[in-house]
């Protein structure tokens, strides 16, 4: 269960002038304070600044949404930088979804790929185990 807290602006979560701590932002998307650190210190989201204060807008919890996604599904930073980057600078985002289409459907390759050589090594592995069975039960008469 996902708790809300109010943004530190005080306006509500559907306002487009909401602002958040680092730590409400982390509590509510369940990261740490310094994982939103290291995707500022990797340029990927850019907070605003309240005097020394980091404050985070709904673009940048948006962002972070989609970089834990894209985290999640075995993309790396610098393939979830560039669609970001495609983001900002196509704002019909065809090109976007076209490069996000292409990296999906690798991601889907290396996937089965990677299925189909676990299931070789689970086969292999259940065979050294018959045999290992096989050989204590001949030792066991």
């Amino acid at each position: 269960m996902q708790t809300r807290t109010k943004p530190v602006s005080g306006a509500t979560e559907n306002d487009s002038t909401a602002l958040y701590s680092v730590s409400q932002l982390a509590g509510q998307l369940g990261v740490t304070a310094r994982t939103i650190r290291f995707y500022e210190d990797k340029n990927l989201i850019t907070p605003q600044r309240a005097g020394t204060t980091r404050v985070y807008g709904l673009r940048d919890r948006a962002r972070l949404i989609l970089i834990l996604r894209g985290k999640r599904l075995g993309f790396s930073l610098r393939e979830i930088k560039e669609l970001l980057d495609l983001y900002d600078a196509d704002p019909q985002h065809h090109v976007q979804l076209r490069q996000l289409l292409v990296a999906i459907r690798k991601r889907v390759t290396k996937l089965q790929e990677q299925r189909v050589a676990i299931d070789e090594c689970l086969g292999e592995l259940q065979e050294i185990d018959r045999q290992c069975e096989d050989v204590l039960a001949s030792r066991a008469k």
